[in-house]
């Protein structure tokens, strides 16, 4: 079997200007590597070391080009030459990809990461759906106490912020929802995640609201948009008027459990 000689490497081409690079750069490297994986399939020891020379050479006189300066292709296709000469000289056979542990891992290790790719385009997806439907019920003025929180409304917030479609409405749901730990802040550690997903006004918002419900005054939603107005004012003031409300009525809390229990008796 003759040894086909190494490809001649080219300075990659460069997209023209106004044509759109491709979303992934190419892996130059790994291109290298499935070239020389695809030449050797068949080989022997004998001629995948004769390869391996040529590779070296080839290697040796493209030094001086300043086109292949950075191109990995050329040094990986080296080391892959190696590492085949030298996995055959320990095995003996002909080189065969599937009989290759290290190909097989990378190959596992590439439909791993295309999996997490397409899942994360799949969340995606369902984040800008979920960001349509809050700015829709925002801008019907349907996005109220009826409408459940749900895992990874923060994300689609963030969205609808990026893309300049931000709605005060959307932060003062999730302010009142983080109150009330209602929907998907029922759960402890939903809540406690909020503090590093929410932006500070938004959870200084949510922490007066909570402190005003243990009031136990009635008072209608838009009777309390004030605390809105202060927490984009002065979101640290807001917080501490929360923390005194806290503290002024933890006392009175106290002394109702008590009356309500020497009434139980």
């Amino acid at each position: 079997m003759s040894t086909p000689a190494p490809r001649s490497r080219r300075r990659p081409r460069v997209p023209a200007p106004g044509v759109a690079a491709p979303r992934q750069p190419v892996d130059r490297a790994k291109v290298g590597r499935s070239s020389v994986r695809r030449r050797a399939t068949g080989m022997t020891a004998t001629e995948a070391a004769a390869a391996l020379e040529e590779a070296r050479l080839q290697q040796h006189i493209d030094r001086d080009r300043e086109d292949l300066a950075d191109d990995e292709r050329g040094p990986a296709e080296v080391a892959e030459w190696e590492r085949i000469a030298q996995l055959l000289a320990t095995t003996g056979g002909t080189y065969d990809s599937k009989a290759d542990a290290v190909v097989q891992d990378e190959l596992a290790a590439d439909q791993r990461a295309a999996e997490a790719e397409q899942q994360r385009l799949q969340e995606q997806q369902q984040l800008a759906a979920r960001a349509d439907e809050l700015a829709a019920l925002a801008g019907a003025g349907r996005l109220d106490r009826t409408v459940g929180s749900r895992p990874g409304d923060e994300a689609a917030r963030d969205i609808l912020v990026h893309r300049g479609d931000y709605h005060p409405v959307v932060d003062g749901w999730l302010a009142q929802a983080l109150a009330d730990r209602s929907g998907h802040y029922a759960d402890p550690a939903a809540a406690t995640a909020a503090d590093g997903s929410l932006p500070v006004a938004v959870r200084a918002h949510a922490a007066l609201l909570a402190a005003l419900a243990r009031t136990s005054a009635p008072a209608a939603d838009d009777e309390l948009e004030f605390a809105a107005r202060l927490a984009q004012a002065d979101p640290a003031a807001t917080k501490a008027l929360a923390v005194w409300l806290d503290r002024v009525l933890a006392p009175i809390e106290l002394a109702e459990a008590g009356a309500g229990e020497d009434g139980a008796r």
